[in-house]
């Protein structure tokens, strides 16, 4: 590229400002990255280094033959990522998984950034992106409430969410279809939904399993009163044993073509998630249960016995937009392409995937900013592509939640593998077109 390159704002210095920003400087193009900490602290960070880690200390499998987020990782070091080169060199014992010493990969991050001589580090709180100029909005789940009010205005209140209520969602292929069936209520248009059958005894073990979890405790910023629309399961359960039955597992309107002769005393619903049909999502499973316990009282379901779980299920603070109708391809705002999302506020889960949108933001950032036409877009069946895909991609009939990266989000293989060969068939197609697709950057 030739210089002069316009200045770019990068608004949030957490794992995916950070990423973007490392990635504009690489390319020569000039940076001012606003933070508002340690100025104006947020309820979950204690520090003000740039890609804090407010959570866990663990960015997942390393597996990039068998895990979506280890094939994310490989990618994001093959092109140059910030946030993978001071996690490698920060990590810490953890098994199969990537872990870092927290202070050390922060302290780090922010040593790079501020050692870059293209980014100026500008701290205090943006209530709004300078008019008509080159910036990134990355500030993740917990943006400012001026910032919040300004995007408000900006793409209307009913593309603005500030609180998740997701359910798990569910690998088609780890379904036991000998015991499940399609069809939709009263046969209504086409069989769209996957029935899990329940007897009067798995109903009651189930309830009994739901009051006696284990749940995930509201941290202090993150209470509020529930939507009666959108109640957690185990709290539908404490109103009443026969709650649900009369709710989301109410067992009218089908018939079990494997026992037809039997009346299921309730039945769980599941609801195809994307395009592919790859994934499938528990209708009214929202809830606040730990991950462990979701996994062990889910695959009492029939069918679900070896459930895979893409995502599991959720309730907790996070500004996010809706992606998919506000975005274009390469992350721009439709409305007004000078301004550029990343991170979770996009309605990506989890470090690394908030850190990968910031490395394709910063790509192509890089190419406005000289005034080039932007480069191709990753391929959609790379990591980085399908994350790009869930986030950008409008899709009939799906109510956009966030999502972490997962092989579901993948298209499908053209020809089939046994089951143990997939991810690993899956990795090394993403593998082979990321190192086509970064040769032409």
């Amino acid at each position: 590229m030739s210089v002069p390159f316009k200045t770019v704002h990068v608004i949030g210095a957490g794992l995916a400002g950070s990423e973007a920003a490392w990635q504009l400087a690489k390319q020569e193009v000039p940076v001012r990255l606003y933070e508002m900490r340690p100025k104006i602290t947020t309820p979950a960070h204690r520090t003000g280094d740039c890609a804090e880690l407010v959570c866990s200390n663990s960015l997942r499998s390393d597996d990039s033959e068998k895990n979506a987020v280890g094939l994310l990782h490989e990618e994001m070091r093959q092109m140059g990522s910030l946030i993978m080169q001071a996690a490698d060199a920060n990590r810490v014992p953890a098994g199969g998984a990537l872990a870092v010493d927290r202070d050390g990969f922060s302290g780090m991050v922010t040593s790079l950034l501020e050692s870059a001589h293209r980014i100026t580090r500008v701290d205090g709180e943006v209530e709004a992106p300078p008019p008509g100029e080159l910036t990134l909005i990355a500030t993740g789940p917990l943006t400012s409430p001026a910032l919040s009010k300004w995007l408000e205005k900006k793409i209307g209140p009913d593309r603005l969410a500030f609180f998740d209520a997701l359910a798990p969602i569910i690998a088609t292929d780890s379904i036991d279809y000998t015991k499940v069936w399609k069809q939709s209520r009263y046969d209504k248009g086409s069989a769209d939904y996957i029935n899990c059958p329940m007897s009067q005894e798995q109903y009651e073990t189930f309830i009994d399993n739901l009051l006696e979890a284990e749940k995930v405790e509201f941290k202090s910023f993150e209470k509020t009163a529930y939507f009666e629309g959108c109640l957690p399961i185990e709290v539908m359960a404490e109103r009443g044993r026969e709650t649900l039955r009369y709710g989301p597992l109410k067992p009218v309107g089908l018939t079990n073509p494997h026992k037809p002769e039997e009346k299921p005393w309730a039945i769980v619903q599941l609801r195809q998630d994307n395009r592919l049909g790859t994934l499938w999502n528990m209708v009214g499973f929202q809830t606040k249960l730990t991950w462990p316990e979701q996994k062990r009282i889910f695959r009492t379901i029939p069918g679900l016995e070896n459930a895979e779980f893409e995502r599991l299920g959720a309730i907790h603070r996070n500004t996010f937009i809706d992606s998919p109708q506000l975005l274009d391809g390469y992350l721009r705002l439709k409305s007004d392409p000078n301004i550029y999302f990343a991170g979770q506020i996009t309605g990506v889960e989890g470090y690394v995937e908030s850190a990968a949108s910031g490395l394709l933001a910063g790509i192509f950032m890089a190419r406005a900013a000289a005034d080039f036409p932007p480069p191709p877009l990753p391929p959609p069946v790379t990591a980085h592509g399908a994350l790009l895909a869930h986030v950008t991609q409008n899709e009939e009939n799906r109510v956009f939640q966030p999502m972490n990266i997962n092989f579901g989000l993948f298209p499908p293989l053209e020809k089939r593998f046994p089951k143990k060969l997939r991810k690993p068939a899956l990795s090394q197609r993403s593998k082979e077109s990321l190192s086509k697709w970064v040769e032409l950057l």
